[in-house]
């Protein structure tokens, strides 16, 4: 099973991933925790480049080809093996973040973005994407408090409060529009609350004990 959590910075995805995995693990689900972009070797040095707050001058086109070239491999080398062994794959983001994150900076560029998305992903669709939501203010006031330090920030997380929220609004409206894959959940709950809400939905897929 292919599983993708999005939503905007702060919004908890790496906590709620680290916990979502360790249910499966006690459960003796064989799973991979990845990332986008970073999951491979070239995309950790592709991750590089585009967290990077000192590559201010990057040109969106240049951006968007680096996310759909880090795809590329995470689909080629990670995620197509560890679901044809059978193993549950959990990403930390997949093509719904470039069709959101991109689609705000290239307003005009969706039928590129849908090209390059479908051509990197080989078809490999996640059949469940968890959207946790928040208000932008609440994902920054997050960041702030976990990086006290400015510098700590990548060049996303120090982008301005209208960006993030566009950026929210963005995903909303993408799950939306794929409803049949997409579960939202209030971000703004307790930890444990969110983390529940997550079992509950994931129950039915699992095999019984």
């Amino acid at each position: 099973m292919f599983i993708t959590f999005e939503g905007i910075d702060g919004c908890g995805k790496t906590t709620q991933i680290s916990r979502f995995a360790a249910t499966l693990r006690k459960r003796g689900i064989p799973i991979l925790v990845t990332r986008e972009p970073g999951g491979t070797e070239i995309g950790q040095a592709i991750r590089d480049i585009l967290l990077d707050v000192d590559n201010t001058n990057i040109a969106p086109l240049t951006e968007l080809f680096l996310y759909a070239a880090d795809r590329a491999q995470h689909v080629a080398e990670v995620i197509k093996p560890a679901l044809a062994a059978n193993k549950w794959v959990i990403s930390d983001r997949y093509f719904d973040a470039t069709i959101v994150y991109q689609g705000v900076v290239l307003e005009h560029y969706d039928g590129l973005i849908e090209v390059l998305n479908r051509e990197a992903t080989l078809d490999c669709q996640p059949e469940i994407t968890f959207l946790l939501d928040c208000p932008a203010e609440v994902g920054l006031e997050r960041i702030a408090k976990r990086d006290q330090q400015e510098k700590k920030r990548d060049r996303f997380e120090r982008k301005t409060l209208d960006f993030h929220i566009k950026i929210r609004y963005g995903y909303l409206a993408l799950a939306n529009k794929h409803k049949d894959r997409f579960r939202i959940i209030d971000g703004t709950l307790a930890e444990q609350r969110v983390a529940k809400k997550i079992r509950e939905i994931i129950n039915p897929y699992l095999p019984s004990k």
